[in-house]
């Protein structure tokens, strides 16, 4: 992995989990909106990085472990996770001894899905995401809902780096079709688990929700996958905040509120 910080490592510490297909910097936008009261730690997966051999989940989180443990982080203030990144947050939820005071999912892509499927996905994420750096970002529109430059430049990185192998060793340990790993109910009552209601992501709600009832479950009302996040970072930044202070969401004009 490759680690990038903001902010004083005396601060209250925030760490974050990137999507697939982007690299950690891709939360850059939002990180530098806190780096005045955080120390904000931005991991960027080893499928993403050059040179770098991908050997497993429990790797990664051995990787990150190491890098707190390095800088001295014995409580996380947040720690939030945007799609495919839920996969490994959760896991070092679930692992991890270390105090976690808040937890922010974005879209999180909570598929469970079997061995034979993963790997049937394999060529066609591999070429979608090369795609994008062979284009210079050109075809982002064609496969996701937004071409943002807000984002593409995180996708193009990613897509240079990214190896099959790399890619292939990921899907046979994430998106794995066993149960959620459990998390603590206290824990479960400062974790936030959003949605945009026109994300296709959307479906997996219900199962979240079953797994962990003592969690908040916001919708984001006419809102896409991350949209608000790639859209208005200082607005998310903001909202990150009022979690941070509060354990509470501000009055977003968008926030579904029967569906909390």
């Amino acid at each position: 992995m490759l680690f990038e910080t903001l902010g004083n490592p005396s601060s209250p510490a925030v760490l974050f989990f990137h999507a697939m297909g982007v690299t950690g910097a891709s939360s850059e936008p939002v990180a530098k909106r806190l780096q005045d009261r955080y120390y904000c730690i931005l991991p960027t997966s080893t499928v993403y990085c050059p040179g770098q051999r991908y050997a497993g989940k429990a790797d990664e989180l051995r990787q990150i472990e190491g890098f707190l443990q390095s800088k001295g982080v014995a409580r996380l203030a947040l720690v939030t996770a945007s799609s495919l990144g839920a996969d490994l947050a959760l896991a070092f939820l679930a692992r991890t001894k270390m105090p976690v005071d808040h937890v922010f999912f974005d879209g999180g892509q909570f598929a469970r899905i079997g061995r034979g499927a993963r790997r049937f996905m394999v060529p066609f994420l591999y070429l979608a995401i090369k795609s994008l750096a062979w284009s210079n970002g050109r075809t982002l529109k064609k496969l996701l809902w937004c071409d943002d430059d807000g984002i593409r430049p995180y996708f193009i990185a990613a897509g240079k780096a990214l190896t099959y192998g790399n890619l292939r060793r990921q899907l046979s340990d994430s998106l794995e079709d066993k149960p959620f790993p459990p998390l603590p109910e206290e824990l479960q009552r400062r974790c936030f688990f959003e949605f945009g209601s026109a994300e296709e992501h959307v479906k997996y709600r219900a199962a979240v929700r079953a797994a962990y009832p003592q969690g908040c479950f916001p919708v984001f009302a006419g809102h896409n996958h991350m949209e608000y996040q790639i859209r208005d970072p200082k607005g998310y930044a903001e909202m990150l905040r009022s979690i941070l202070n509060g354990n509470g969401l501000p009055d977003l004009p968008f926030l579904q509120k029967e569906a909390l």
